[in-house]
C-alpha cells in the first residue's frame, strides 16, 4: 500500500500472493493493506521517518562540530564533561530515535490489523494469512535491506537481533493471538510450508 491519503494511493499484490493464499486470505490481506490507507499509516511513518533522519543529520553535526570545532572551547574537567556529554547523546540521539520510530511503526501494524478485520467482517482470513506469510519467511528468509523492512507485510528479515526493540514489526504470534482473541502462548507457529514462497510488500 502507498499513497498519502485515501484520495491518492493504492493497493497492489505479487502473483506469489495469489498463488498460495486461498480467498479469504487475500481477502485479510488486502483488508489490512486498506486498513493502512485508511489509517494514513504511509503518511504517519514518513513524518516519523523524517523527523528521526532530521534527529540524525542534527546529532551528526553536533558531533563533528564538538570534535572539530568545539573541544577548543571545553577548558578544565567540567568542560571536557560537557564535551564527553555532547559525544555520548550525539549518538545516543539517533538510536532513540529510531527505536521511537520502530516503535510508531509496530503500533500501526496492530491498527492495520484490527481495522482490517473490521473491513474484512473477520479476521480468521488475516490471521490464517499472517501465519502463513511468517512460516514461508521463517523457510526461506529474503535478502531484504533493513531500511525497506517496514513496507513488508511481515518481517522480511531473519535473525533474533530484528525481533527486538529495532523490529518494524510486532510478532506475529502476537498479531495472530490479538486477531483470534486468544493468548499468545496458545499460539503456535505452523511448519514451514512446502513450494515457493513469495514476497509480500
Amino acid at each position: 500500500a502507498t499513497g498519502r491519503n485515501p484520495a491518492h494511493a493504492a493497493v497492489v499484490v505479487t502473483e506469489g500472493l495469489l498463488r498460495i493464499m486461498d480467498r479469504d486470505e487475500v481477502m485479510g490481506v488486502l483488508a489490512h493493506e486498506l486498513a493502512h490507507v485508511k489509517n494514513r499509516d504511509i503518511l504517519i511513518g514518513s513524518i516519523a521517518a523524517t523527523m528521526a533522519g532530521a534527529i540524525m543529520i542534527l546529532a551528526t553535526m553536533a558531533r563533528w562540530s564538538a570534535i572539530f570545532g568545539g573541544a577548543r572551547g571545553y577548558d578544565g574537567e567540567g568542560g571536557r564533561g560537557g564535551f564527553i556529554g555532547l559525544i555520548v547523546m550525539s549518538i545516543i540521539a539517533p538510536m532513540a530515535a529510531m527505536v521511537i520510530q520502530m516503535a510508531i511503526s509496530r503500533s500501526r501494524e496492530y491498527l492495520a490489523d484490527a481495522t482490517g478485520a473490521a473491513i474484512a467482517g473477520r479476521p480468521e482470513g488475516l490471521a490464517a494469512a499472517l501465519e502463513k506469510l511468517g512460516a514461508y519467511s521463517q523457510k526461506r528468509p529474503m535478502q531484504a535491506n533493513p531500511t525497506t523492512a517496514h513496507m513488508f507485510i511481515v518481517n522480511p528479515l531473519s535473525g533474533q537481533h530484528f525481533k527486538s526493540l529495532f523490529s518494524t514489526h510486532p510478532p506475529i504470534e502476537e498479531r495472530v493471538s490479538r486477531l483470534r482473541g486468544t493468548p499468545s502462548s496458545s499460539t503456535s507457529p505452523p511448519p514451514p510450508p512446502s513450494g515457493n514462497r513469495s514476497d509480500t510488500m
